[in-house]
């Protein structure tokens, strides 16, 4: 009997071409430059604090150009604690720090890692959809890519980002080199982190299956959450909440708005944010004539008059505050070995969205 199965390469299928000049080059022409995010130490950040960090957020993405993707991953990896108690050290360590190194020894937690991608895109590629082929284009190439002015001001409005974050002195970004970014045979990299979903210090290639069901890497399942629906969102959005377990009558407690798929969810897990920079311009002629064609159908159906309603206040607020439209995306990819733990990662996944 002929074998009919489909047999491809990962290669082939890898979305990336190389890595050039320490920027990241996918098969697309998409030109990415990674960096490291330091954020600072969970329970010490204040209110004021919070709203300094999303107000630098919000001035550095502000300088970033159209059809940019500015991508914040986080990655939430159990692993357990090692004393750094070694005998015969220059500086013993005292009574206290000796029995705290005991205690936490070998004690399970989370290891947090933060990856920051800003990625030069194009219009076409912005607004892509499944039923898009190169056959409908003239150019293989986007002209951007091709245009060396462009891709100048794209890596100047990088240094300017950069610059406007480390500026604030409690979020610390550090360009990733092209070593550790691909790596070497003994030492693993980024790239190798997602073919194994682990930060093992030798990078492993682990067997990859992509069914209709499930998703394998290795012995480990995974199972993906995405925040698509707004009404999943609270009313009021702040930029920290308190937090009730460690705050009292005279003391606050302050965790981000989105620590509830952070750090509180105790599993190994991947949270990712997307922002897509577009022509705003465009978006708000868009979202005009969409209410306009809400308001012709009002009668129709009440549905339609809301919906207008809540058009007409998005682009009063826009045009009034000067603020820009952007699209976002949030998901959570979490994963375990275990089914039955699988399970109650997904419920645990869920409630904290």
């Amino acid at each position: 009997m002929r074998n009919r199965s489909k047999i491809t390469t990962l290669e082939s299928k890898f979305p990336l071409l190389s890595v050039e000049h320490g920027c990241i080059v996918s098969k697309d022409a998409d030109v990415t430059v990674a960096f490291r995010v330091e954020l600072p130490e969970l329970f010490t950040v204040t209110s004021a604090e919070y709203e300094t960090m999303h107000s630098t957020w919000h001035k550095a993405i502000k300088v970033l150009p159209n059809f940019t993707i500015v991508h914040k991953q986080d990655w939430f990896i159990k692993e357990c604690y090692h004393t750094t108690c070694k005998r015969g050290q220059e500086k013993p360590l005292s009574f206290l720090a000796r029995a705290s190194e005991r205690h936490f020894n070998e004690r399970p937690y989370l290891n947090h890692t933060v990856y920051l991608f800003i990625t030069k895109s194009n219009r076409q590629r912005m607004a892509q959809q499944s039923s898009f082929s190169t056959l409908c284009r003239g150019h293989l190439l986007p002209k951007e890519i091709t245009n060396e002015e462009e891709m100048v001001k794209f890596m100047e409005s990088v240094d300017q980002f950069e610059r406007i974050i480390n500026e604030s002195e409690l979020i610390k970004l550090a360009r990733m080199s092209e070593a550790e970014l691909v790596g070497s045979r003994e030492q693993a990299a980024l790239l190798d982190r997602y073919f194994s979903l682990s930060d093992s210090r030798h990078g492993t290639l682990e067997d990859i299956r992509l069914g209709a069901d499930l998703v394998r890497v290795g012995d480990n399942m995974l199972c993906l959450h995405t925040l698509s629906d707004t009404d999943d969102l609270p009313t009021t959005v702040s930029t920290d909440g308190r937090y009730e377990r460690l705050s009292t009558d005279r003391s606050d407690c302050r965790l981000s708005f989105a620590s509830p798929v952070g750090l509180m969810l105790p599993c190994n897990h991947i949270y990712n944010q997307y922002l897509f920079i577009e022509d705003s311009e465009a978006n708000l002629q868009r979202f005009e004539k969409q209410a306009r064609n809400m308001h012709s159908l009002a009668r129709y159906s009440r549905s339609n008059q809301i919906n207008e309603e809540w058009i007409q206040e998005y682009l009063n607020t826009a045009h009034s505050q000067g603020l820009t439209s952007i699209r976002a995306h949030f998901n959570v990819l979490a994963w375990s070995d275990d089914e039955e733990e699988l399970r109650q990662v997904k419920n645990d996944v869920g409630s904290a969205l």
